[in-house]
């Protein structure tokens, strides 16, 4: 997952998307080897990262890739799942994912653990690409839709769809905000 110019072009590409200040807390729902996650660490002077995972393998290769953040305590990486219990509400400016929220058994449960982890006008972005054996731009959309669709449902707003264009199928990253107080 580390080594693949696929998935580093992707990761890349969220946290583009994610618009990061200094000053942002973020948390990344599923953070692997940890690449995104590196690449937010260093967009954030004043503020933090925290990766989950619930593999030991991943949390152990993102530990190993953050080892300074960490040290300098600017970043966390816990094996710990979104429903535990142990992520505190209210806190995170932004929270993301990438091909994470179609495993999700209720995807509307998960989004709205989310936006209770969430400050009032942070932003989620949920990014996918189809991994399926002949995987379709139409699949993408499907996803997108259905994405989009449970977002509006917990509340979130001004929800954006940003497409980029890959082989086999497009990767698609859908934005929401959780109003302001």
């Amino acid at each position: 997952m580390a080594t693949r110019p696929s998935n580093r072009k992707r990761n890349q590409w969220t946290v583009e998307l994610l618009a990061i200040q200094p000053v942002h807390r973020i948390l990344e729902i599923g953070c692997g080897p940890g690449i995104a996650l590196k690449s937010c660490a260093a967009k954030v002077s004043e503020g933090g990262v925290v990766g989950i995972d619930h593999s030991e393998v991943m949390v152990s290769q993102a530990s190993k890739r953050l080892a300074g953040e960490i040290k300098a305590g600017r970043a966390d990486v816990r094996l710990v799942g979104l429903f535990d219990g142990s992520l505190e509400d209210g806190t995170y400016d932004r929270v993301y994912s990438l091909n994470v929220f179609q495993f999700f058994l209720d995807m509307e449960e998960g989004f709205r653990r989310v936006h209770e982890c969430l400050v009032s006008g942070g932003k989620v972005a949920t990014t996918y690409q189809p991994r399926s054996k002949n995987p379709t731009r139409g699949n993408a959309l499907e996803m997108a839709a259905s994405i989009e669709k449970t977002m509006k449902a917990v509340g979130f707003v001004g929800i954006e769809r940003h497409e980029l264009l890959f082989k086999p199928a497009p990767v698609i990253c859908v934005i929401g905000r959780k109003t302001e107080a």
